[in-house]
């Protein structure tokens, strides 16, 4: 045989890789898990409190709030629902702009309240009445700048379209409160009908123009970031005591 051939037989054949599903599994942080299971379900006990047409219905609650706002057709009541894993909890209806009422829900394990969930109407309906929509941007101001009790604000966002003019407007509103320590949260609902490189883009944008607030990419569809979501409102109600040393 010629010392330059080599048969075929004598080439050591390649490593096989272990197929992917024997692969270890990811590793899951129990603690994170048992804090994930316990947000889910705190907002599991949503239930419906009252109903206000205006500001001045509204009762006074000694309990920190959440409100969820968003413009119409962002999928405000889908993700609410979806967040507390009940089907009709918050209405949608089915002609946008049509609801125009501040639905309260107490949230609280063992049926004691602990938080409010505060329902606003969808904002930015073209169908609705002018006059009708200049009201509803006066309570919404109002009760943004004015609820004592306002402990964080869920704004919904549709990323196929970003943050609109009214969505601005409503940052700008809430920005002085949130240089306070109001929480802010900015949910990209429907994040399914986006791709990977498209829902990394736009949170990428949405975290710039959000300017100090929380940003995550949420699905109903896919239960995409609802655990995320659930996680840091739960914080927002029941936060960590300081660990610092106390001074001496």
């Amino acid at each position: 045989m010629h010392p330059r051939y080599e048969s075929p037989l004598m080439i050591s054949p390649p490593r096989k890789q272990a197929p992917i599903s024997s692969r270890p599994p990811a590793v899951v942080d129990p603690a994170k898990a048992e804090r994930g299971r316990v947000a889910m379900g705190w907002l599991h006990t949503a239930h419906f409190l009252t109903s206000a047409p205006q500001l001045e219905h509204l009762p006074t609650l000694d309990l920190p709030e959440i409100a969820f706002v968003g413009r119409s057709n962002a999928g405000k009541s889908t993700a609410i629902n979806t967040l507390t894993q009940q089907t009709r909890l918050a209405f949608a209806s089915k002609t946008p702009g049509r609801t125009q009422h501040i639905n309260l829900f107490g949230v609280g394990k063992q049926k004691v309240d602990d938080a409010v969930l505060a329902d606003l109407p969808g904002y930015g309906y073209a169908a609705v009445p002018k006059e009708a929509k200049l009201r509803w941007q006066r309570v919404m101001g109002n009760y943004l700048m004015t609820r004592e009790t306002l402990r964080g604000v869920v704004l919904m966002c549709d990323p196929r379209h970003g943050l609109t003019e009214l969505d601005e407007i409503l940052l700008d509103v809430i920005r002085p409160r949130v240089a306070e320590g109001l929480k802010f949260l900015v949910l990209l609902t429907k994040a399914d009908k986006l791709t990977r490189s498209e829902g990394a883009k736009v949170l990428s944008i949405t975290k710039l123009q959000a300017g100090g607030g929380e940003v995550k990419l949420f699905s109903a569809l896919k239960k995409q970031g609802v655990e995320e979501a659930a996680e840091l409102l739960w914080d927002w109600v029941h936060p960590e005591p300081s660990t610092q040393p106390a001074s001496e």
